[in-house]
């Protein structure tokens, strides 16, 4: 990536642009402007392309090829100091279920100080001190 991120990316709102529905539009326009994922988050996109019959080999080529891995999209590292604060965010979120996946993606948008996109309209309900932006 060229610039700095803009804001991070759920897994749900990266899906949601690979799959063409709703909320698309959004995660174009965040990705012109340069966006970010954690690990994490960019373990459960591969995941969950892979239970549908795509390979994440051909899906790292095939966003390569199209100037968004690596050059509109980053994958940030989930290190030490984001997984302890991933780990506090679990007692002020878990009555609404977020995972794992959920506050590494929270937890990365706090660290950089980014607003963090999601599909999920129930992060909308939580005090995390990130911007959260639902896509639909």
């Amino acid at each position: 990536m060229k610039a700095l991120p803009k804001s991070v990316l759920d897994a749900s709102a990266l899906l949601a642009f690979l799959l063409r529905e709703r909320g698309f539009s959004a995660v174009k326009s965040a990705l012109h402007r340069g966006a970010a994922m954690s690990a994490v988050n960019w373990a459960e996109v591969l995941s969950k392309l892979s239970d549908v019959g795509r390979d994440p080999e051909e899906v790292v080529r095939d966003l390569t090829e199209r100037d968004i891995f690596g050059r509109s999209l980053a994958i940030l590292p989930f290190d030490e100091p984001i997984a302890r604060d991933a780990a506090r965010l679990r007692s002020a979120t878990i009555s609404k279920g977020l995972s794992l996946g959920d506050r590494a993606c929270i937890a990365t948008g706090r660290r950089f100080r980014l607003p963090v996109l999601t599909a999920d309209k129930t992060w909308e309900s939580h005090s995390v001190e990130v911007e959260i932006r639902v896509i639909r």
